[in-house]
């Protein structure tokens, strides 16, 4: 019997390790960044008008009107749709703040999520501009446009909203940078509207980049020690051969990102939220990332020179989308950028579990009641194996009298003890490791669910019902992690003990080891856990009363 001791550790153990590794890759890339916004923080802010943070391209020194740059006064405008609070730099024409009104900062508060901003707290604005021969923006400064007004809006009566800024280029060119604000949506198209009415060619190369510090990830509320839900924050991007890679502000100093593609796109992940830029499909861009002398990270997007004749008009665009990660709508914008709602290896789990989650939602109107349904159908599915695993369970208990014997008369003998248990269970078609398998095989949905609760946006703040205000957050109170725990307890009670004193002890500490495992994790992950115990235990209960009413066991 000592290999059904030595298998059992292994799968508690095996369980085990699955659940921190999980953990620790939530955990990705936040520990280091804490401690880089430590040192970043002891520095001055770097504004986001920093000329040398721009592409390194050579450019005209020619150009007139950049002289008049370095004295205009840096102003800012306000704009506001039904999804964007922002504040747009005249001085280069930089997003440098983006409020998300229909996201709170948290359960407690109104304010609005925060997502890009450039402050004493945090740096994380995005930034555009043109590049090359005749570029807007070069080593020697970035133009300073003009608006119509202060404060744009969207009337309630428009789909639509164009906010547009002016730069004077020279006597004969004019530039408009045009944002494209559209209801509902977290995608901001820029446009810059070229008039070139010199008598020589206007060329230049779109650039726009995300540039953000060190701070902590604002969507993750304190800090809960090991068991803090930490998730992964950093770069992620496409390329013609993989349509999601991702790496951590800290790779990026030794390994940075350049990448040739077609169409493409590169962004910033962050829990729940995510900043991306977005070129035309059709245009060829190069994707790079670089770290400051002040430890500022850049990930930027670079599109081939697009040239403007002389005496006609031309437009050079992209897009830049910031806000939730909401992948239905994130799958339409570019291929890859879904992905960002990150799964991890059993994404093949995760992705048909959600699907399944918003489909009970839209019925039922609550995710909590979702993950109930959710629950239901998963212990339908393996409703056989669960079947075929607590019959074997109830006969071993049925025969725990023989097993009992055996151990007494060969108490001396492990040897015979274990070659005599043997023949029992071949004898009587016992599977002493049947219980076990539900749990195994359960564990990579419980993991994928995991995932889903953690990563999906919908889920954010979700509420349940009573003191379950947030089902992406642990139970303040603590209470279904406890009725878990008293869960896994009876349906201990209900199989047999293990023969084996060894096995018995790690079975009794089980309850009280996953118990602690569940305070710390979301209320959703912990309510589909209770459901799935309860319903084995109603199945278990049935099954084992009617083999003891049977007086015989079942094959």
């Amino acid at each position: 019997m000592d290999f059904q001791r030595y298998l059992l550790i292994a799968a508690i153990a095996a369980l085990s390790l699955m659940l921190l590794v999980e953990w620790q890759k939530f955990d990705t890339g936040h520990t280091a960044a804490k401690v880089a916004a430590v040192a970043t923080n002891k520095s001055a802010p770097t504004t986001s008008n920093d000329s040398s943070d721009l592409p390194a391209i050579v450019s005209n020194d020619d150009i007139s009107a950049i002289k008049a740059n370095a004295t205009a006064d840096v102003k800012y405008i306000a704009v506001q749709t039904d999804v964007f609070d922002l504040k747009i730099d005249l001085h280069g024409g930089d997003i440098v703040y983006a409020g998300l009104p229909k996201y709170t900062a948290s359960l407690e508060a109104d304010d609005p999520f925060v997502i890009l901003e450039n402050s004493d707290v945090r740096n994380y604005v995005a930034q555009s501009g043109l590049i090359g021969a005749n570029g807007t923006d070069t080593s020697k400064g970035r133009p300073v446009f003009t608006a119509t007004a202060a404060e744009y809006s969207l009337d309630r009566s428009s789909d639509s909203l164009n906010v547009d800024l002016h730069y004077q280029y020279s006597d004969a060119i004019t530039v408009i940078k045009r944002f494209q604000f559209t209801r509902g949506e977290y995608l901001i198209k820029v446009e810059y509207l070229i008039d070139n009415q010199s008598d020589a060619p206007f060329q230049a190369s779109f650039f726009g980049q995300l540039k953000r510090g060190n701070s902590a990830d604002p969507s993750v509320n304190g800090d809960g020690g090991m068991f803090a839900m930490k998730p992964f924050i950093g770069v992620a991007y496409a390329t013609n051969e993989d349509l999601y890679k991702k790496t951590t502000f800290d790779k990026m100093q030794d390994k940075p990102i350049k990448a040739t593609v077609n169409g493409g796109w590169i962004g910033m992940v962050q829990h729940y939220f995510v900043s991306a830029w977005v070129p035309p499909a059709d245009s060829v861009n190069e994707l790079s990332t670089i770290v400051t002398k002040q430890n500022m990270n850049i990930a930027r997007v670079t599109s081939a020179a697009v040239t403007i004749d002389a005496k006609s008009q031309g437009k050079i665009s992209a897009s830049l989308y910031t806000g939730p990660k909401d992948q239905y709508s994130l799958e339409e914008i570019s291929p890859g950028l879904d992905l960002t709602v990150d799964y991890g290896w059993l994404w093949w789990i995760a992705q048909p579990l959600f699907w399944l989650l918003t489909k009970i939602h839209s019925v039922l109107g609550n995710w909590g009641f979702a993950i109930i349904g959710v629950t239901i159908l998963v212990k339908a599915a393996f409703f056989k194996l669960n079947q075929k695993a607590f019959t074997s369970m109830a006969n071993m208990r049925k025969f725990q009298p023989k097993l009992v014997e055996i151990k007494e008369r060969y108490a001396d003998d492990r040897q015979k003890q274990s070659q005599a248990m043997m023949e029992l269970y071949k004898k009587e078609k016992i599977n002493p490791l049947g219980g076990c398998l539900p749990m195994v095989v359960q564990m990579p949905v419980f993991i994928a669910l995991y995932w889903v609760l953690m990563e999906s946006i919908e889920l954010r703040h979700a509420p349940f019902i009573l003191w379950i205000h947030d089902l992406s957050a642990m139970d303040p109170y603590f209470v279904l992690p406890l009725v878990m725990g008293l869960s896994m307890f009876i349906q201990q009670r209900l199989n047999p003990p293990p023969p084996d004193p060894m096995q018995a002890k790690i079975m009794q500490w089980m309850p009280i080891v996953f118990t602690f495992f569940f305070l710390f994790f979301p209320a959703g992950l912990v309510l589909y856990w209770v459901v799935n115990n309860t319903l084995s235990i109603i199945q278990q209960y049935i099954i084992t009363k009617r083999i003891e009413k049977s007086g015989l066991p079942t094959r």
